[in-house]
C-alpha cells in the first residue's frame, strides 16, 4: 500500500481543487456497492455527477501514475455535535425538548390527517411531561425549543409550540413481582427510560394503562423542518414488527444504533418520576442500545419503514411504542 500514499501525497492537492470532491484516501476499491479486496485510491466527492457534466479537466482520472481510483459519494460531512445544536431545518435525529423538559429528541415529520400541515413528532415526556393529574406541567401552545434547553435552548430557539398528547396515566397503587425483582437482579429485562430519574421494572399484575408515550408540536414556519431522518433519510412507509426482525434508530445520543426485535406485546410498569408509576402494554422491546436523550427517536425497519416510537431503554435493550398506535392515537400520518 506504501506506493498508494506516496501517489496520494503528491497528488492531493491537485485532486481537492476539483470541483464536489471534499476528500482523498487509501481505501478498498467498491464494485456496484460491495467493497473488494484490491486497494485504490479513495476520491470523496459530496454528490456523483455523470462525466458527460464536466469537462475534461474536472474529471477525476480512472488511474493515477498507473494506479486505480474509486469515487465515493459521502455527501456533506457534518460534526457530531449538530444533533444538540441549533439547525434550520431542523431534521428528527436531533435535540428538542419543551421549554421546561432538559432534552430528547425529534423524532419524525408527520401530517395532519385533517389540516394535513407538517407536525413534529416525539414523546409526551419530551415535547410536553403531560400526565393525567391537573398539574399543569404542560398545556397545548407551550414553546417547544431546538435544540432543547439541556442542550442551550433558550426562548430564541423556538421551533413551535406544542398540539396534542396523550396523557401519561399513572398507577394508583405500586404492585410487587418476585419474578421482576429476579429477572431484574439478573440484568435481563432491566431497562430505564431514556431520561433522568426514570427507572422500568416488570410486575406480575396488570392493571391497564398507557398505549403510547408521544405528542406532537407545530413548526412556527413549515420550513423550520426537513422532513429526513439524519443520516436515514425518508421513511419509506410503515411496518408491523415481529420478534427476530432487524430494527434502527437516529437518535440525539448516540446517533444510529440497530438491533432485533427481542419481544413483542410487552407489559411493564414504568416509575416516572415524583413518586409516580405508569403501566405500559403492546410495548415492543429490542437489543437495540440507547442513552439518556435518545428518547422520542422514531424506530424503523431496515426497509426505513416506521415500526415504532422510542421512549426507553439501557445499552442492551430498548422499548418502543407500536407505531400504528401513535399515528392512530395522535390522528397523523407519513
Amino acid at each position: 500500500m506504501e506506493k498508494y500514499f506516496r501517489v496520494l501525497k503528491k497528488s492531493r492537492e491537485k485532486l481537492l481543487r476539483l470541483p464536489n470532491v471534499t476528500g482523498v484516501g487509501v481505501g478498498l476499491k467498491q464494485v456496484s456497492g460491495e467493497t473488494t479486496n484490491r486497494p485504490a485510491l479513495i476520491i470523496f466527492v459530496k454528490k456523483k455527477v455523470p462525466s458527460g457534466g464536466l469537462v475534461r479537466a474536472q474529471q477525476v482520472p480512472a488511474y493515477i501514475d498507473g494506479l486505480p481510483t474509486d469515487i465515493i459519494e459521502i455527501g456533506e460531512v457534518r460534526l457530531l455535535s449538530l444533533r444538540t445544536g441549533k439547525e434550520r431545518p431542523a431534521q428528527p435525529g436531533m435535540s428538542i425538548g419543551h421549554y421546561k423538559i432538559s432534552a430528547g429528541t425529534f423524532g419524525a415529520v408527520v401530517k395532519d390527517r385533517v389540516t394535513r400541515e407538517p407536525l413534529i413528532l416525539s414523546n409526551n415526556h419530551i415535547l410536553a411531561n403531560a400526565t393525567d393529574g391537573k398539574d399543569g406541567r404542560a398545556a397545548v401552545g407551550d414553546p417547544i425549543l431546538q435544540p432543547g434547553p439541556h442542550d442551550g435552548g433558550q426562548a430564541g430557539d423556538r421551533i413551535g409550540t406544542l398540539l396534542r398528547f396523550s396523557p401519561l396515566l399513572r398507577s394508583i397503587q405500586e404492585a410487587e413481582c418476585p419474578v421482576a425483582e429476579a429477572l431484574v437482579r439478573a440484568g435481563n429485562l432491566l431497562v430505564r427510560l431514556v431520561r433522568p430519574h426514570y427507572q422500568l421494572k416488570m410486575f406480575q399484575h396488570y392493571r391497564g394503562g398507557n398505549i403510547i408515550d408521544a405528542a406532537v408540536a407545530r413548526p412556527d414556519s413549515p420550513g423550520l423542518i426537513n422532513d429526513e431522518i439524519l443520516e436515514i433519510g425518508k421513511v419509506e412507509g410503515v411496518a408491523r414488527v415481529d420478534p427476530g426482525q432487524g430494527v434502527m434508530k437516529s437518535g440525539r445520543t448516540t446517533g444510529i444504533s440497530e438491533g432485533t426485535v427481542t419481544a413483542v406485546g410487552v407489559t411493564l410498569e414504568v416509575e416516572i418520576g415524583n413518586d409516580e408509576k405508569g403501566w405500559f402494554t403492546d410495548q415492543v422491546v429490542t437489543d437495540m442500545s440507547s442513552r439518556p436523550g435518545d428518547s422520542g427517536s422514531l424506530v424503523l425497519d431496515r426497509e426505513k419503514r416506521a415500526v415504532g416510537l422510542l421512549f426507553a431503554g439501557s445499552d442492551k435493550y430498548t422499548v418502543f411504542n407500536r407505531i400504528e398506535q401513535v399515528l392512530s392515537r395522535l390522528e397523523v400520518e407519513f
